[in-house]
């Protein structure tokens, strides 16, 4: 059942590729990660590594919901959420980047990391992906628990006996 899914996945993950075989060759041969087009299948909402983290722990609360595909660059501190892609959608805050149509997305395959990009959800072939409400829910609830936390953590660190 596992080889079944990872190949779907892997063949709806390609399918963005302008070459889907080449795709899969570069995953297998070259470097490790493809670059594939946004804006058809889904959309990606790229946003500072802190806040996606926390968003991400926030969509895994329902137990009976696995939260969509999610990605993570660790070099750029960058998390990726794969969303349905909507042309017009804003979506606006600090560090946050929508990539639609016209923009490319480095991705590593389904079934293992690449350098610097790892899969925190990979995608499981149904084409599943995140709802934009509960994403927008979550991303503003981690929001204000990090400025909360934001002051508290940006206090100097003063050793014992000062």
């Amino acid at each position: 059942m596992q080889s079944v899914m990872w190949k779907q996945a892997v063949e709806w993950l390609a399918a963005a590729a302008t070459d889907p075989q080449e795709c899969k060759r570069e995953w297998d041969y070259g470097t490790g990660t493809a670059l594939v087009e946004a804006g058809r299948y889904w959309d990606v909402l790229s946003v500072p590594d802190r806040l996606g983290l926390l968003a991400l722990d926030l969509l895994w609360r329902d137990p009976l919901r696995v939260p969509g595909p999610t990605l993570v660059d660790s070099a750029a501190r960058r998390v990726g959420f794969f969303l349905p892609p909507d042309p017009v959608s804003e979506w606006v805050g600090f560090g946050v980047r929508h990539l639609g149509r016209g923009s490319w997305v480095a991705v590593p395959p389904p079934y293992r990391p690449a350098g610097r990009l790892e899969w925190l959800v990979p995608p499981d072939g149904t084409g599943a992906l995140h709802a934009p409400g509960d994403l927008e829910s979550a991303l503003r609830e981690a929001t204000g628990t990090l400025a909360v936390l934001a002051p508290v953590s940006a206090e100097p660190v003063v050793p014992d006996g000062w």
